[in-house]
């Protein structure tokens, strides 16, 4: 039976419920993960959600920052969560669905201003992240698994709007970019929104500073789908609904879709 996940950045679950529901009702995803959901889980409006259908939940939550959270039509299996870097945040969460596939949330650090560790230490914590995403990967090999979430880092020239113009930008840093590709590399994981949509620009961020993003279009491709080789080729259906950006009080993401038939 195929499904249908999607991977949405919120920037707050409790001030967005409404978004969300108005997502699972006209979308209908059949798994949903969030991030930046900035709330602890017994806070998280849980039961409006399992009213649209999305009762089955595994998250991890935290007060005012990150939070991460899986909710699902079909049946989960909470399979754990990982503390890259040891920062204390709630940045992963994991779980099998009952066709044994493993689905990772991933929440990176977004990584401050600066792309110097040395004069800032959420570069450096970011980097780090990326390091042990890679070195997991490399050590478990992981089959049967898909990898989404807000990454980040906006890897090829067409995920931003001006590469030279975001050159030295984070996000989009030559480092950053290397970080990341090591960490792809490292469990053979393939993109599956470029597989789908291999040539032009696409973006799923556009930032709030922008009084006119639509027509601006100064976005960038921070929010991923990615699958590991055994399973990539019965994804398809890749799509960015880049109208949620323009929905009342949005998210700063818009929420990225793909279908697997398995």
């Amino acid at each position: 039976m195929p499904f249908t996940l999607a991977t949405w950045n919120i920037n707050s679950v409790r001030l967005r419920e409404g978004l969300v529901s108005r997502l699972m009702t006209e979308e209908a995803p059949d798994v949903l993960c969030l991030q930046e959901c900035k709330s602890p889980v017994e806070k998280m409006p849980l039961e409006t959600f399992a009213a649209l259908g999305y009762g089955n939940v595994v998250a991890r939550g935290q007060k005012g920052y990150n939070g991460v959270a899986i909710l699902s039509k079909l049946a989960l299996e909470e399979t754990g969560s990982f503390d890259f870097a040891a920062l204390g945040h709630a940045r992963h969460v994991a779980a099998r669905l009952e066709n044994g596939v493993t689905v990772h949330n991933f929440y990176v650090p977004a990584g401050g201003d600066v792309p110097d560790r040395d004069k800032n230490e959420k570069f450096g914590q970011k980097l780090d992240y990326l390091t042990e995403m890679r070195d997991w990967a490399h050590g478990e090999k992981p089959g049967k698994s898909i990898l989404v979430g807000d990454l980040n880092i906006a890897p090829r020239e067409d995920d931003v709007w001006s590469h030279k113009q975001l050159l030295k930008v984070v996000s989009h840093t030559p480092i950053e970019v290397d970080h990341l590709g090591a960490a792809q590399e490292a469990g053979g994981w393939v993109d599956i929104t470029r597989k789908d949509i291999p040539e032009g620009p696409l973006f799923s961020w556009w930032s709030y500073r922008s009084p006119n993003w639509d027509a601006a279009d100064k976005g960038r491709r921070l929010d991923h789908v990615w699958a590991t080789p055994d399973i990539a080729n019965a994804g398809h259906s890749s799509r960015i609904l880049r109208e949620a950006r323009n929905w009342e009080q949005p998210s700063d993401h818009a929420p990225v879709f793909a279908t697997f038939d398995l």
